[in-house]
């Protein structure tokens, strides 16, 4: 994983090692980046993640933006709590089985509200979803 500074790897690491028992982990999420432009997170999308037609299930990919986006405005706010208020996603391709990578950064920050824009693509470059998401910050 990759990032901003020392200190700030080191909260996102032992994050991410709490979260192995979580939802996250079940999901089987890597956290690749952590930065103040962009963060990135893949799965490999296994067959545990496809619904009956053979694609990535739609909430696999929403709970992808969801985390993604989160870890975006958590990033952009270190000292403050944000919770997502409104979640928007747009699936504009199916995805099949394989890496899958998630983009997220934010757009929009007030005191209290934050917009993040996140996009999902697939193994072969495919963009496949996209969404925004509307975060509270709890100061």
């Amino acid at each position: 994983m990759s990032g901003t500074g020392g200190d700030a790897m080191q909260r996102w690491a032992k994050l991410e090692e709490l979260a192995a028992t979580s939802f996250w982990g079940y999901l089987g999420c890597e956290l690749v980046r952590v930065g103040e432009r962009e963060t990135i997170v893949r799965l490999q999308a296994r067959e545990r993640h496809l619904n009956m037609t053979g694609t990535v299930h739609g909430g696999v990919l929403a709970s992808l933006l969801d985390s993604t986006m989160g870890i975006a405005a958590a990033a952009n706010r270190p000292d403050d709590q944000v919770v997502t208020t409104n979640l928007n996603v747009h699936y504009v391709h199916p995805l099949r089985a394989g890496l899958l990578e998630v983009r997220a950064h934010v757009v929009h920050s007030t005191n209290r509200m934050m917009t993040v824009y996140g996009s999902v693509t697939g193994e072969d470059g495919r963009l496949g979803t996209i969404g925004t998401g509307s975060f509270r910050v709890k100061g």
